[in-house]
């Protein structure tokens, strides 16, 4: 029986127990699972892993989640990598903006739970 390759997933949080929280989450067998808590490390990530799919913060150091979406998207080897935003940002000049830099979702941790957010990426990941 042929081994199937597992998803990688990129988890981009800078709030450690959130953080801890997704990681646990995503990382069940399904997926290889991999995170940064700061904005210019996860493109760096996104560059090198090629992730099936980001779950991207927003409010970030060293680089904001607006500015890593503009980064990545400008990027022929990445563009096209889908990213699930999940910010404390509710407003929707900032899900708008989002979207318009090429989120595919946005969620509001505070409006979010785990299973939802775990339905959403087994859906991207299986096309």
């Amino acid at each position: 029986m042929p081994k199937t390759e597992k998803k990688v997933m990129l988890i981009v949080e800078d709030d450690e127990v959130l953080l801890r929280a997704l990681y646990l989450l995503f990382h069940k067998g399904e997926y290889t699972t991999a995170s940064a808590t700061d904005g210019d490390t996860a493109l760096k990530m996104t560059q090198r892993l090629k992730p099936n799919v980001v779950l991207l913060d927003l409010l970030l150091p060293k680089m904001n989640g607006f500015d890593y979406l503009k980064y990545m998207k400008a990027d022929a080897n990445i563009k096209d990598t889908p990213v699930i935003v999940l910010s404390n940002l509710g407003d929707k000049e900032s899900i708008d903006k989002a979207k318009v830099l090429g989120a595919i979702d946005y969620f509001i941790k505070s409006d979010t739970d785990l299973t939802t957010l775990d339905e959403k990426v087994k859906k991207i990941i299986k096309g």
